[in-house]
């Protein structure tokens, strides 16, 4: 289904990441990989999954430090020539900003949570493009508290919120070149990002029981769809986000 199909995956920092799961679906179906690192700290936890995917490229790339970015992408320009897709799954908010009330965030942490969880992934967009030469897909992940107020989300509900907004106008800007753009939305993943919400276990719990299935997602499952909308399958679909919260979205 992906064979002969290249594609970067940014934000794998263990086995439960989301983007593990999805760089993990896309490879079963036959994708060339480039898997990042954040650091050299995160690199002996990376490396490992990411030799088991067979990817082609293990990159550094941490979004906040100048050029690292442009330096991913000119190393997969000089091994592919081109590339297919692009999965970000990376978001940042500092912790004292990120556990108070979004109206007491200060200007320093909004701008930081901005630029790690949304421009990075606009900045990737504008790199992508060029090698995009036969159109390509890019993927953000983004989550429920982007449109309804969910408790102790806080800060990351504006942000994801820009981001949502961000995947639309990129889909505007870039479909005449065949590139489609979208936002995946899992219910709440006991990841490790994930860990540093308040009360994150209230919120799971709440999410299994207002779920129509009564049950959490797994990285799997997002996977798969990311594989479907990186595919051909989803050649007519661009812009929008797509739920993947066993229901939860749904209910009042």
């Amino acid at each position: 289904m992906l064979r002969g199909r290249k594609g970067l995956v940014v934000g794998v920092a263990n086995a439960d990441s989301i983007a593990y799961g999805c760089a993990a679906s896309l490879k079963a179906l036959g994708a060339s990989l480039a898997v990042t690192y954040l650091n050299e700290k995160a690199e002996r936890f990376v490396r490992p999954l990411a030799e088991g995917l067979d990817a082609e490229l293990i990159l550094p790339l941490d979004v906040e430090k100048p050029g690292e970015m442009e330096a991913a992408f000119e190393a997969i320009r000089k091994s592919w020539g081109r590339l297919d897709f692009v999965i970000h799954s990376i978001a940042f908010a500092p912790r004292d900003d990120l556990h108070g009330r979004v109206i007491d965030c200060s200007l320093q942490g909004f701008q930081q949570a901005m630029a790690v969880s949304c421009h990075s992934f606009l900045t990737m967009a504008r790199l992508a493009e060029p090698l995009m030469t036969e159109g390509g897909a890019l993927l953000t992940m983004s989550y429920y508290g982007a449109d309804k107020v969910v408790n102790n989300y806080n800060m990351m509900g504006p942000v994801k919120a820009a981001l949502e907004a961000s995947v639309r106008y990129a889909a505007a800007e870039l479909g005449q070149k065949g590139i489609r753009v979208f936002a995946v939305s899992p219910g709440p993943l006991k990841t490790r990002a994930a860990s540093g919400i308040a009360a994150f276990d209230e919120l799971i719990d709440a999410a299994v029981e207002r779920a129509p299935s009564h049950r959490l997602v797994d990285i799997a499952e997002v996977g798969r769809t990311v594989a479907f909308l990186v595919s051909g399958a989803a050649s007519g679909m661009t812009g929008a986000t797509i739920y993947v919260d066993a229901g939860l979205s749904i209910v009042a």
